[in-house]
């Protein structure tokens, strides 16, 4: 795949417990091209949330190799990989990881914060993003004071402030009710028409029906990948 953004190949993990080895991921390959809305599933324990982590450089591989972006991230020191996180990367959780007592707007421009962005830019920036996922008239207001879908539509709108190569949601409909979920993955939908990589991981056989390919994990294997 020559405009792959995601090279994984021959990923293996195993968890050292010092009594008893888990092999969490046995050999995985995986190749993501920009672009694509790519669904990963699989059952409880099946590796998915291990591959989410590596991924999403939260965590690196026993062995194997991973390139995000053309970069080898198992060469790189902590340092690097926490700016790789920062910059590359756009993180959406089930359970949103929003600050409850500073604002929407606040919330949005932490990344950009951390990474260094001036006051009056990164001010802007969080309210364009805000006003993208539909939330203009939201940016006064702290978490506590949305509902669950604004929630998730504010950390989406955080998760871009980098401009990521890629976008990684861990069952970003998991804590919403089914409309709200829809919404959510409306937006998803039409960031990758716009030409965002998104990837995320679900057991909602519904969510990923709504995504361009689907891989399946079970036991530490891609068993199945393919496209709707």
């Amino acid at each position: 795949m020559t405009n792959a953004i995601i090279h994984m190949n021959e990923i293996r993990k195993v968890y050292d417990t010092g009594k008893v080895k888990v092999e969490a991921l046995k050999g995985v390959d995986l190749e993501v091209a920009r672009g694509e809305l790519i669904a990963i599933t699989g059952p409880s324990g099946s590796g998915k949330s291990t591959l989410m982590n590596l991924l999403g450089c939260l965590d690196t591989a026993s062995s194997g190799t991973y390139q995000l972006g053309g970069e080898n991230v198992a060469d790189v020191d902590r340092d690097r990989l926490a700016e790789i996180r920062n910059r590359r990367v756009g993180f959406i959780f089930q359970a949103f990881n929003l600050l409850s007592n500073i604002s929407a707007q606040e919330n949005v421009e932490l990344p950009m914060m951390f990474g260094g962005m001036p006051i009056r830019e990164r001010r802007d920036r969080a309210k364009q993003l805000l006003e993208r996922v539909g939330l203009g008239d939201r940016v006064d207001h702290k978490p506590t004071e949305l509902s669950g879908g604004q929630m998730q539509r504010v950390a989406i709108a955080r998760s871009l402030a980098m401009e990521p190569d890629i976008l990684l949601a861990d069952e970003p409909t998991g804590n919403l009710d089914s409309t709200s979920g829809t919404d959510i993955m409306s937006i998803f939908t039409d960031l990758w028409k716009q030409g965002r990589t998104v990837v995320i991981i679900t057991h909602d056989p519904a969510l990923a029906k709504r995504a361009s390919r689907v891989v399946e994990i079970r036991d530490g294997r891609i068993t199945s990948d393919y496209r709707n």
